[in-house]
């Protein structure tokens, strides 16, 4: 994964100094007030978080880096003969901020399957647990044995 570390390794990089910026000549400005119905209501309306990759305005709908869904469904790369955007190519936005290329989303789908073997001891370790166990339970411990393995 090459490309995309690199790109992804890019922005960090450019998004830590302005981060430092910030907080060196910031870092002890007050942006919001909070009360105690606040706290215990589950933090409504506390201005509290930074986030880029999302934003869910009860107006406008929810924009992923900056873009509406029309604009993404327009914008990101299809599959040939395609009329809807291909996964890989929101990944790539969500976690480098930019609309890849074709180029980009054809290198990131042969990534991930180049990455999808499931290795056989998996497969016996979910056939071992109870047939009634969550699926939520199974895909953790599926992730957790395929660590012997990345």
């Amino acid at each position: 994964m090459d490309l995309l570390k690199s790109k992804f390794s890019q922005k960090a990089s450019a998004l830590q100094k302005e981060i430092k910026t910030i907080l060196r000549e910031n870092g002890d400005r007050k942006i919001d007030q909070v009360t105690l119905s606040q706290l215990f209501g589950g933090a409504r309306g506390i201005k509290m978080m930074v986030w880029e990759t999302s934003n869910l305005d009860p107006i406008d709908g929810i924009r992923f880096r900056g873009y509406s869904i029309p604009q993404l469904r327009d914008q990101l790369p299809k599959g040939p003969d395609g009329k809807e955007p291909l996964p890989e190519g929101l990944f790539w936005l969500m976690l480098v901020g930019e609309i890849p290329t074709a180029d980009e989303v054809k290198w990131l789908a042969e990534q991930w399957v180049s990455r999808s073997n499931v290795p056989e001891h998996v497969f016996r370790t979910l056939d071992a647990m109870p047939t009634d166990t969550h699926p939520m339970t199974q895909f953790i411990v599926a992730i957790t044995a395929m660590q012997a393995s990345s």
